[in-house]
């Protein structure tokens, strides 16, 4: 049977083409704001997983009271950003402030997103941030509680907890008909692959919308020792397409299959996608993406939302010196740049673009679910 979110999620890819009107304005030269801002209410987190990029962020933390985030919220409706998404180098849930954020958010017109590994979300608020969030996405790369607790380096004890908790969601979500979309994401290490399986076949068990099996990602220096050849194993790749058969029409498993196999290579050497997808640490700081978060790279460090609000930062000469220093030859994404980064599919796309070797004005289709979400 044809799955029907095959067509309306695109988990592999980006999504420009629906934001036409932003992508002209930046090719003439105007100062655009980001359409997706992806970033971290806190820089705590509950678990110690192996793969954490996390811990290559160190920076300065500031605390984000909830009149600064909410005065960040007010600002990015203001300027014209279109989603936010709670996940970056924290988790959000350890803020006391990220549900009066996700609805905050919500009534100022944005679209809100959620990534988290659940341990620590509260049941009793489900049925109020469910509502207003665009996509919640768990953040789960391990099928099996053994190799739960391994991973992610915490307790068999909450992948038990994590579970009900989806079940939970995916029920209230059932009940209240709710357009949200319950997704679960596996940041696949080859070591760990005979967990693809169990974990595809767990959120078919739990009804969740999607499982996106996704590269893991390394800085410039390769301080997590990350192999990309050994994704190339003919066993890896099998079970792969074992979980990806596992979909229906209800339910949909996904590789990132253009990241997982591309050896973290890139194909442009400068950057345009920071001024469309911008990454916040959740110490505040305002930097073009996360692989640039860390105290050590501060000549991309713009700013401070617990200092100053971030419309007065966008539109400060910094903000658009760094943003023009990592699009132009100076720079090169293929050797100052962590691998794979969460701007990867909106440069390629930026790079061809500049390159002339697409067209902007063809024909884009209907728009996908999650379109704000670049």
């Amino acid at each position: 049977m044809e799955n029907k979110k095959e067509h309306n999620l695109i988990l592999d890819g980006h999504k420009l083409m629906w934001h036409k009107g932003r992508v002209r304005d930046w090719l003439n030269g105007k100062k655009i704001a980001p359409i997706t801002i992806d970033c971290a209410l806190t820089r705590a987190c509950n678990y110690n997983c192996t793969y954490c990029y996390g811990k290559l962020q160190e920076n300065e933390r500031k605390n984000l009271t909830k009149e600064v985030i909410f005065r960040f919220l007010s600002d990015c409706a203001e300027i014209g950003v279109k989603g936010i998404s709670f996940m970056s180098d924290g988790e959000s849930q350890c803020s006391p402030h990220v549900y009066d954020a996700i609805v905050y958010g919500k009534s100022k017109g944005i679209d809100m997103a959620m990534g988290t590994n659940g341990a620590v979300l509260e049941k009793e608020r489900l049925a109020e941030i469910l509502p207003c969030l665009t996509y919640l996405r768990i953040n789960i790369s391990a099928g099996e509680p053994k190799k739960y607790a391994e991973i992610h380096g915490t307790t068999e004890e909450n992948f038990f907890k994590v579970k009900e908790l989806i079940r939970e969601c995916t029920r209230i979500k059932k009940e209240k008909n709710l357009n949200v979309t319950i997704g679960l994401q596996m940041v696949l290490l080859p070591e760990y692959s005979d967990q693809i399986v169990p974990l595809a076949k767990l959120g078919k068990e739990l009804e969740v919308d999607y499982l996106v099996i996704k590269h893991c990602s390394d800085d410039e220096l390769g301080s997590l020792g990350v192999n990309y050849d050994k994704y190339f194993n003919e066993q890896l790749k099998n079970r792969i397409h074992e979980a990806e058969s596992l979909s229906n029409e209800n339910y949909l498993v996904k590789a990132k299959w253009s990241k997982i196999l591309s050896r973290g290579k890139r194909k442009y050497s400068q950057c345009y996608g920071a001024p469309f997808l911008l990454q916040l640490s959740g110490s505040g700081l305002v930097a073009p993406c996360g692989p640039f978060f860390n105290d050590k790279y501060k000549k991309f460090h713009i700013g401070n939302i617990a200092e100053k609000s971030f419309k007065e930062i966008w539109e400060s000469d910094r903000y658009w010196e760094v943003m023009n220093y990592i699009a132009s030859d100076k720079f090169n994404a293929k050797t100052d740049c962590g691998t794979l980064c969460c701007q990867h599919k909106v440069n390629e796309f930026l790079w061809d673009l500049k390159n002339g070797e697409i067209d902007l004005e063809h024909s884009s289709g209907d728009a996908p679910e999650h379109v704000n979400f670049i």
